[in-house]
Formats: structure tokens, C-alpha cells, sequence
């Protein structure tokens, strides 16, 4: 619970402060790179929960109905037309 009221008075100069130390640390080639990453994660991330709600909301397969009772049986070839037997 204190974390939670650590995070809550946090003002424009505070971040201000945070990107300017990042910035030294990391220099300005380097965030964009850092940035991409991020947003690649979050986007796999969010492809994940998606698939996985929709693994939970598709609907049951209904089991296949029985087989056939015969599988070795053999379909006979059409009988050609205009051929009199």
C-alpha cells in the first residue's frame, strides 16, 4: 500500500528530472532504441492476452460425430453414359 501513495505525488518537475538523468545515462542515440523495444513488448504482450481470451471465449469444438461404420468400403466408378449394357 505505501508504494501505491509513493507514486501518487509525483509532479511535472519529478519527471522532468527523470528524463534528464535517463538522458545522460543513455545519451540520445540510444533512447529511440530503448523506446522501440519497449513498444515491441508491450505489443507482444498485448497479442498474448488477446489470444489467450479468445482461447477462452471460442467456443467448445463439439466431438466428431462416429465414423463411418465401413472405411475400407469402395466407391464404385459412374457408370459411363451412352454405354448400353
Amino acid at each position: 500500500m505505501r508504494t501505491l501513495l509513493l507514486f501518487q505525488n509525483i509532479g511535472i518537475w519529478e519527471v522532468l528530472i527523470i528524463a534528464f538523468i535517463v538522458l545522460l545515462l543513455f545519451g540520445g542515440k540510444k533512447i529511440p532504441e530503448l523506446m522501440k523495444g519497449l513498444g515491441k513488448g508491450v505489443r507482444s504482450f498485448k497479442e498474448g492476452i488477446n489470444e489467450v481470451e479468445q482461447e477462452i471465449n471460442k467456443p467448445l469444438m463439439p466431438e466428431e460425430k462416429s465414423a463411418p461404420a465401413d472405411k475400407t468400403a469402395v466407391k464404385q466408378a459412374p457408370k459411363a453414359e451412352g454405354k448400353e449394357e
